[in-house]
């Protein structure tokens, strides 16, 4: 699938502020892509910008700024190919819960045991599917579908996986905290995925980030699914950043300096896809 993408990030300041150094997570990531193009704008210039690659293998850009400005606006364009990743038939997986993980992927299970509630839903789900993992692993995302009212919700970090579960409400980055935390409760390493769907489901057919859960497969590597909207990730999806916990991914990352100033943020994210 083609995507062309522009995300556009604007803060606004009630009076001119001097800026910290940000981390911008807007690259495109991911072994399923091919042909990508990227123009990466950022307002005022900064005085000097560098790319590199985190601990988790995301493209970021370290912006830093001089003098002072009531207004940030970072834009991100892109065209880039996706194609959806090798087939699971024939790859052999242990039985749920899993052993302990390899080395490489242990900062992907919790360092604490999950909530009571949300090991007892991880693991009824998986004795339904008789402790196979990719038939649990299809079986919580469809059940996340089908169970939870699923709302867009601007601000804020993700709830709790234990509230998400509890209320049974909340938005693509609540609904993707609850399904990791379910597969790590089971040994299954997971992580947190922010991006670009292709399809807009929004009663005004506004574009948002996206967020979605992809759990390790020995074998099979790192794998998405969407409970947000109750499939696997394959060509519709584009990744900007993966990482243990949500906080990691955020697409903007920094601060300013300045007394009593209050500030205002808009965003704009358009996507077209075709075949």
């Amino acid at each position: 699938m083609h995507f062309k993408v522009r995300h556009t990030t604007e803060y606004r300041y009630s009076a001119p502020v001097s800026f910290a150094p940000h981390t911008l997570r807007l690259t495109p990531r991911g072994g399923n892509l091919k042909g990508l193009h990227q123009e990466l704008t950022v307002e005022p210039e900064p005085v000097s910008r560098n790319a590199g690659v985190d601990a988790f293998g995301n493209t970021v850009t370290q912006v830093a700024f001089d003098g002072m400005s009531d207004r940030l606006m970072i834009e991100s364009r892109f065209e880039v190919e996706t194609a959806a990743p090798p087939s699971l038939d024939g790859i052999d997986l242990p039985l749920l819960p899993w052993p302990d993980a390899p080395d490489d992927v242990r900062d992907y299970l919790s360092m604490q045991p999950e909530d009571e509630t949300v090991q007892i839903f991880a693991r009824e789900l998986a004795e339904e599917c008789n402790g196979a993992t990719l038939g649990f692993l299809q079986h919580l995302n469809t059940t996340l579908y089908t169970r939870t009212d699923r709302k867009i919700r601007e601000e804020g970090a993700a709830q709790t996986a234990a509230h998400t579960l509890s209320v049974g409400r909340g938005a693509c980055r609540d609904l993707a905290v609850l399904f990791i935390a379910a597969c790590r409760s089971l040994n299954i390493p997971a992580r947190f995925v922010s991006g670009y769907q292709a399809h807009a489901e929004t009663a005004d057919g506004r574009r948002y980030l996206h967020a979605w859960p992809e759990a390790y497969l020995p074998g099979g590597g790192w794998r998405g699914f969407d409970p947000t909207h109750g499939l696997m990730v394959t060509d519709g999806h584009v990744a900007i950043c993966a990482a243990p916990e949500q906080a990691e991914t955020m697409p903007v990352e920094g601060g300013f300096y300045g007394q009593d100033i209050t500030s205002t943020l808009r965003f704009e994210v358009e996507i077209e896809t075709s075949r």
